[in-house]
């Protein structure tokens, strides 16, 4: 029997995500995408490096949907500090670039907590330094070392609400 090589196994979480996306950029159901997706995503695993993606194995549907509700509470509070910013005759008094170190290791709970928040209006990931798990940002209106403080607060926030919903046995230590 052949066998499959098993970085294709650990890569499995991957591959489907890959080909999901396929299947979304040519919006279509079908089995022809299906199937170019899936030598898309073979093809794209065998000639770039993709670092194996570590699930943490578990989600908390009580902790998702909280993150969920802060993150849309989040996203509505800071469009309408972003309006108002905009709006002000000041305009953005001081803004700075953050560093925060985030508590976990993990690639996936990190991807996850810089994607959270550069899609929350008022900030942006600019740097990401993998090997120390920090996450450099550029934030709105954060000029003064309390509005630095309350950002980085906000970032451990986010990560730990993060870790409670998806985060591997680990990670929650």
């Amino acid at each position: 029997p052949a066998r499959v090589p098993w970085r294709f196994v650990q890569q499995l979480p991957l591959l489907v995500g890959l080909v999901v996306v396929w299947m979304l950029l040519w919006e279509s159901v079908s089995w022809l995408a299906l199937l170019s997706g899936i030598l898309v995503a073979f093809a794209a695993s065998l000639v770039f490096y993709l670092p194996p993606v570590e699930l943490g194995g578990r989600l908390n549907l009580f902790w998702s949907l909280v993150f969920l509700g802060r993150f849309l509470l989040d996203l509505v509070v800071a469009s309408a500090q972003v309006s108002w910013i905009a709006l002000r005759p000041s305009g953005a008094t001081a803004n700075a670039i953050v560093a925060a170190q985030l508590k976990t290791r993990s690639d996936f709970v990190m991807t996850l907590t810089a994607t959270a928040l550069s899609l929350v209006p008022g900030s942006i990931v600019v740097e990401v330094d993998r090997s120390a798990s920090i996450l450099y940002l550029h934030v709105i209106d954060a000029g003064t070392p309390e509005g630095v403080e309350r950002f980085r607060r906000t970032v451990h926030r986010v990560e730990r609400g993060i870790v409670r919903s998806v985060g591997s046995r680990r990670d929650l230590e």
